[in-house]
């Protein structure tokens, strides 16, 4: 959608935590930014927040505050009853929540080999490169 959106685009930026499935170190995750970015065309700059800083991130305190006062004193008994609580969630200022389940297969223990790897065009970033970096969408 973004992209017929932003046809002229060239660049997707990307900030994340430094920990989970989209750590800075997860190679799943680097490998699968890369199938992305061959598919859109788009080099995808990555911006991790420090261990710890992801607290401060003014989009989290913007938006899991009112999700959290949405759903206080009720039970999230089901998938279904915590998607439609966030989903139902709106504000004043016209903040307004798209939510729906995945119900992908993510399977656990996937290993990325060291040949699938060396596939990613990285460019690390002179300040932090391991926290700093774009993932080009083809050779250049």
């Amino acid at each position: 959608m973004g992209r017929q959106r932003y046809p002229e685009a060239k660049r997707l930026v990307i900030t994340a935590d430094a920990g989970g499935s989209n750590g800075q170190r997860v190679r799943v995750w680097k490998l699968e930014l890369s199938r992305l970015a061959r598919k859109t065309g788009l080099d995808i700059q990555v911006c991790h927040f420090p261990r710890g800083t992801s607290k401060w991130n003014e989009i989290e305190h913007r938006l899991f505050s009112f999700i959290t006062t949405n759903w206080r004193e009720r039970p999230l008994i089901s998938h279904e009853v915590t998607v439609n609580l966030i989903a139902s969630t709106k504000t004043h200022s016209g903040l307004s929540v798209r939510a729906e389940l995945d119900n992908g297969d993510y399977p656990k223990g996937v290993v990325v080999s060291d040949e699938d790897f060396a596939t990613i065009k990285i460019e690390r970033k002179e300040f932090h490169g391991d926290w700093n970096y774009s993932i080009r969408s083809g050779w250049y």
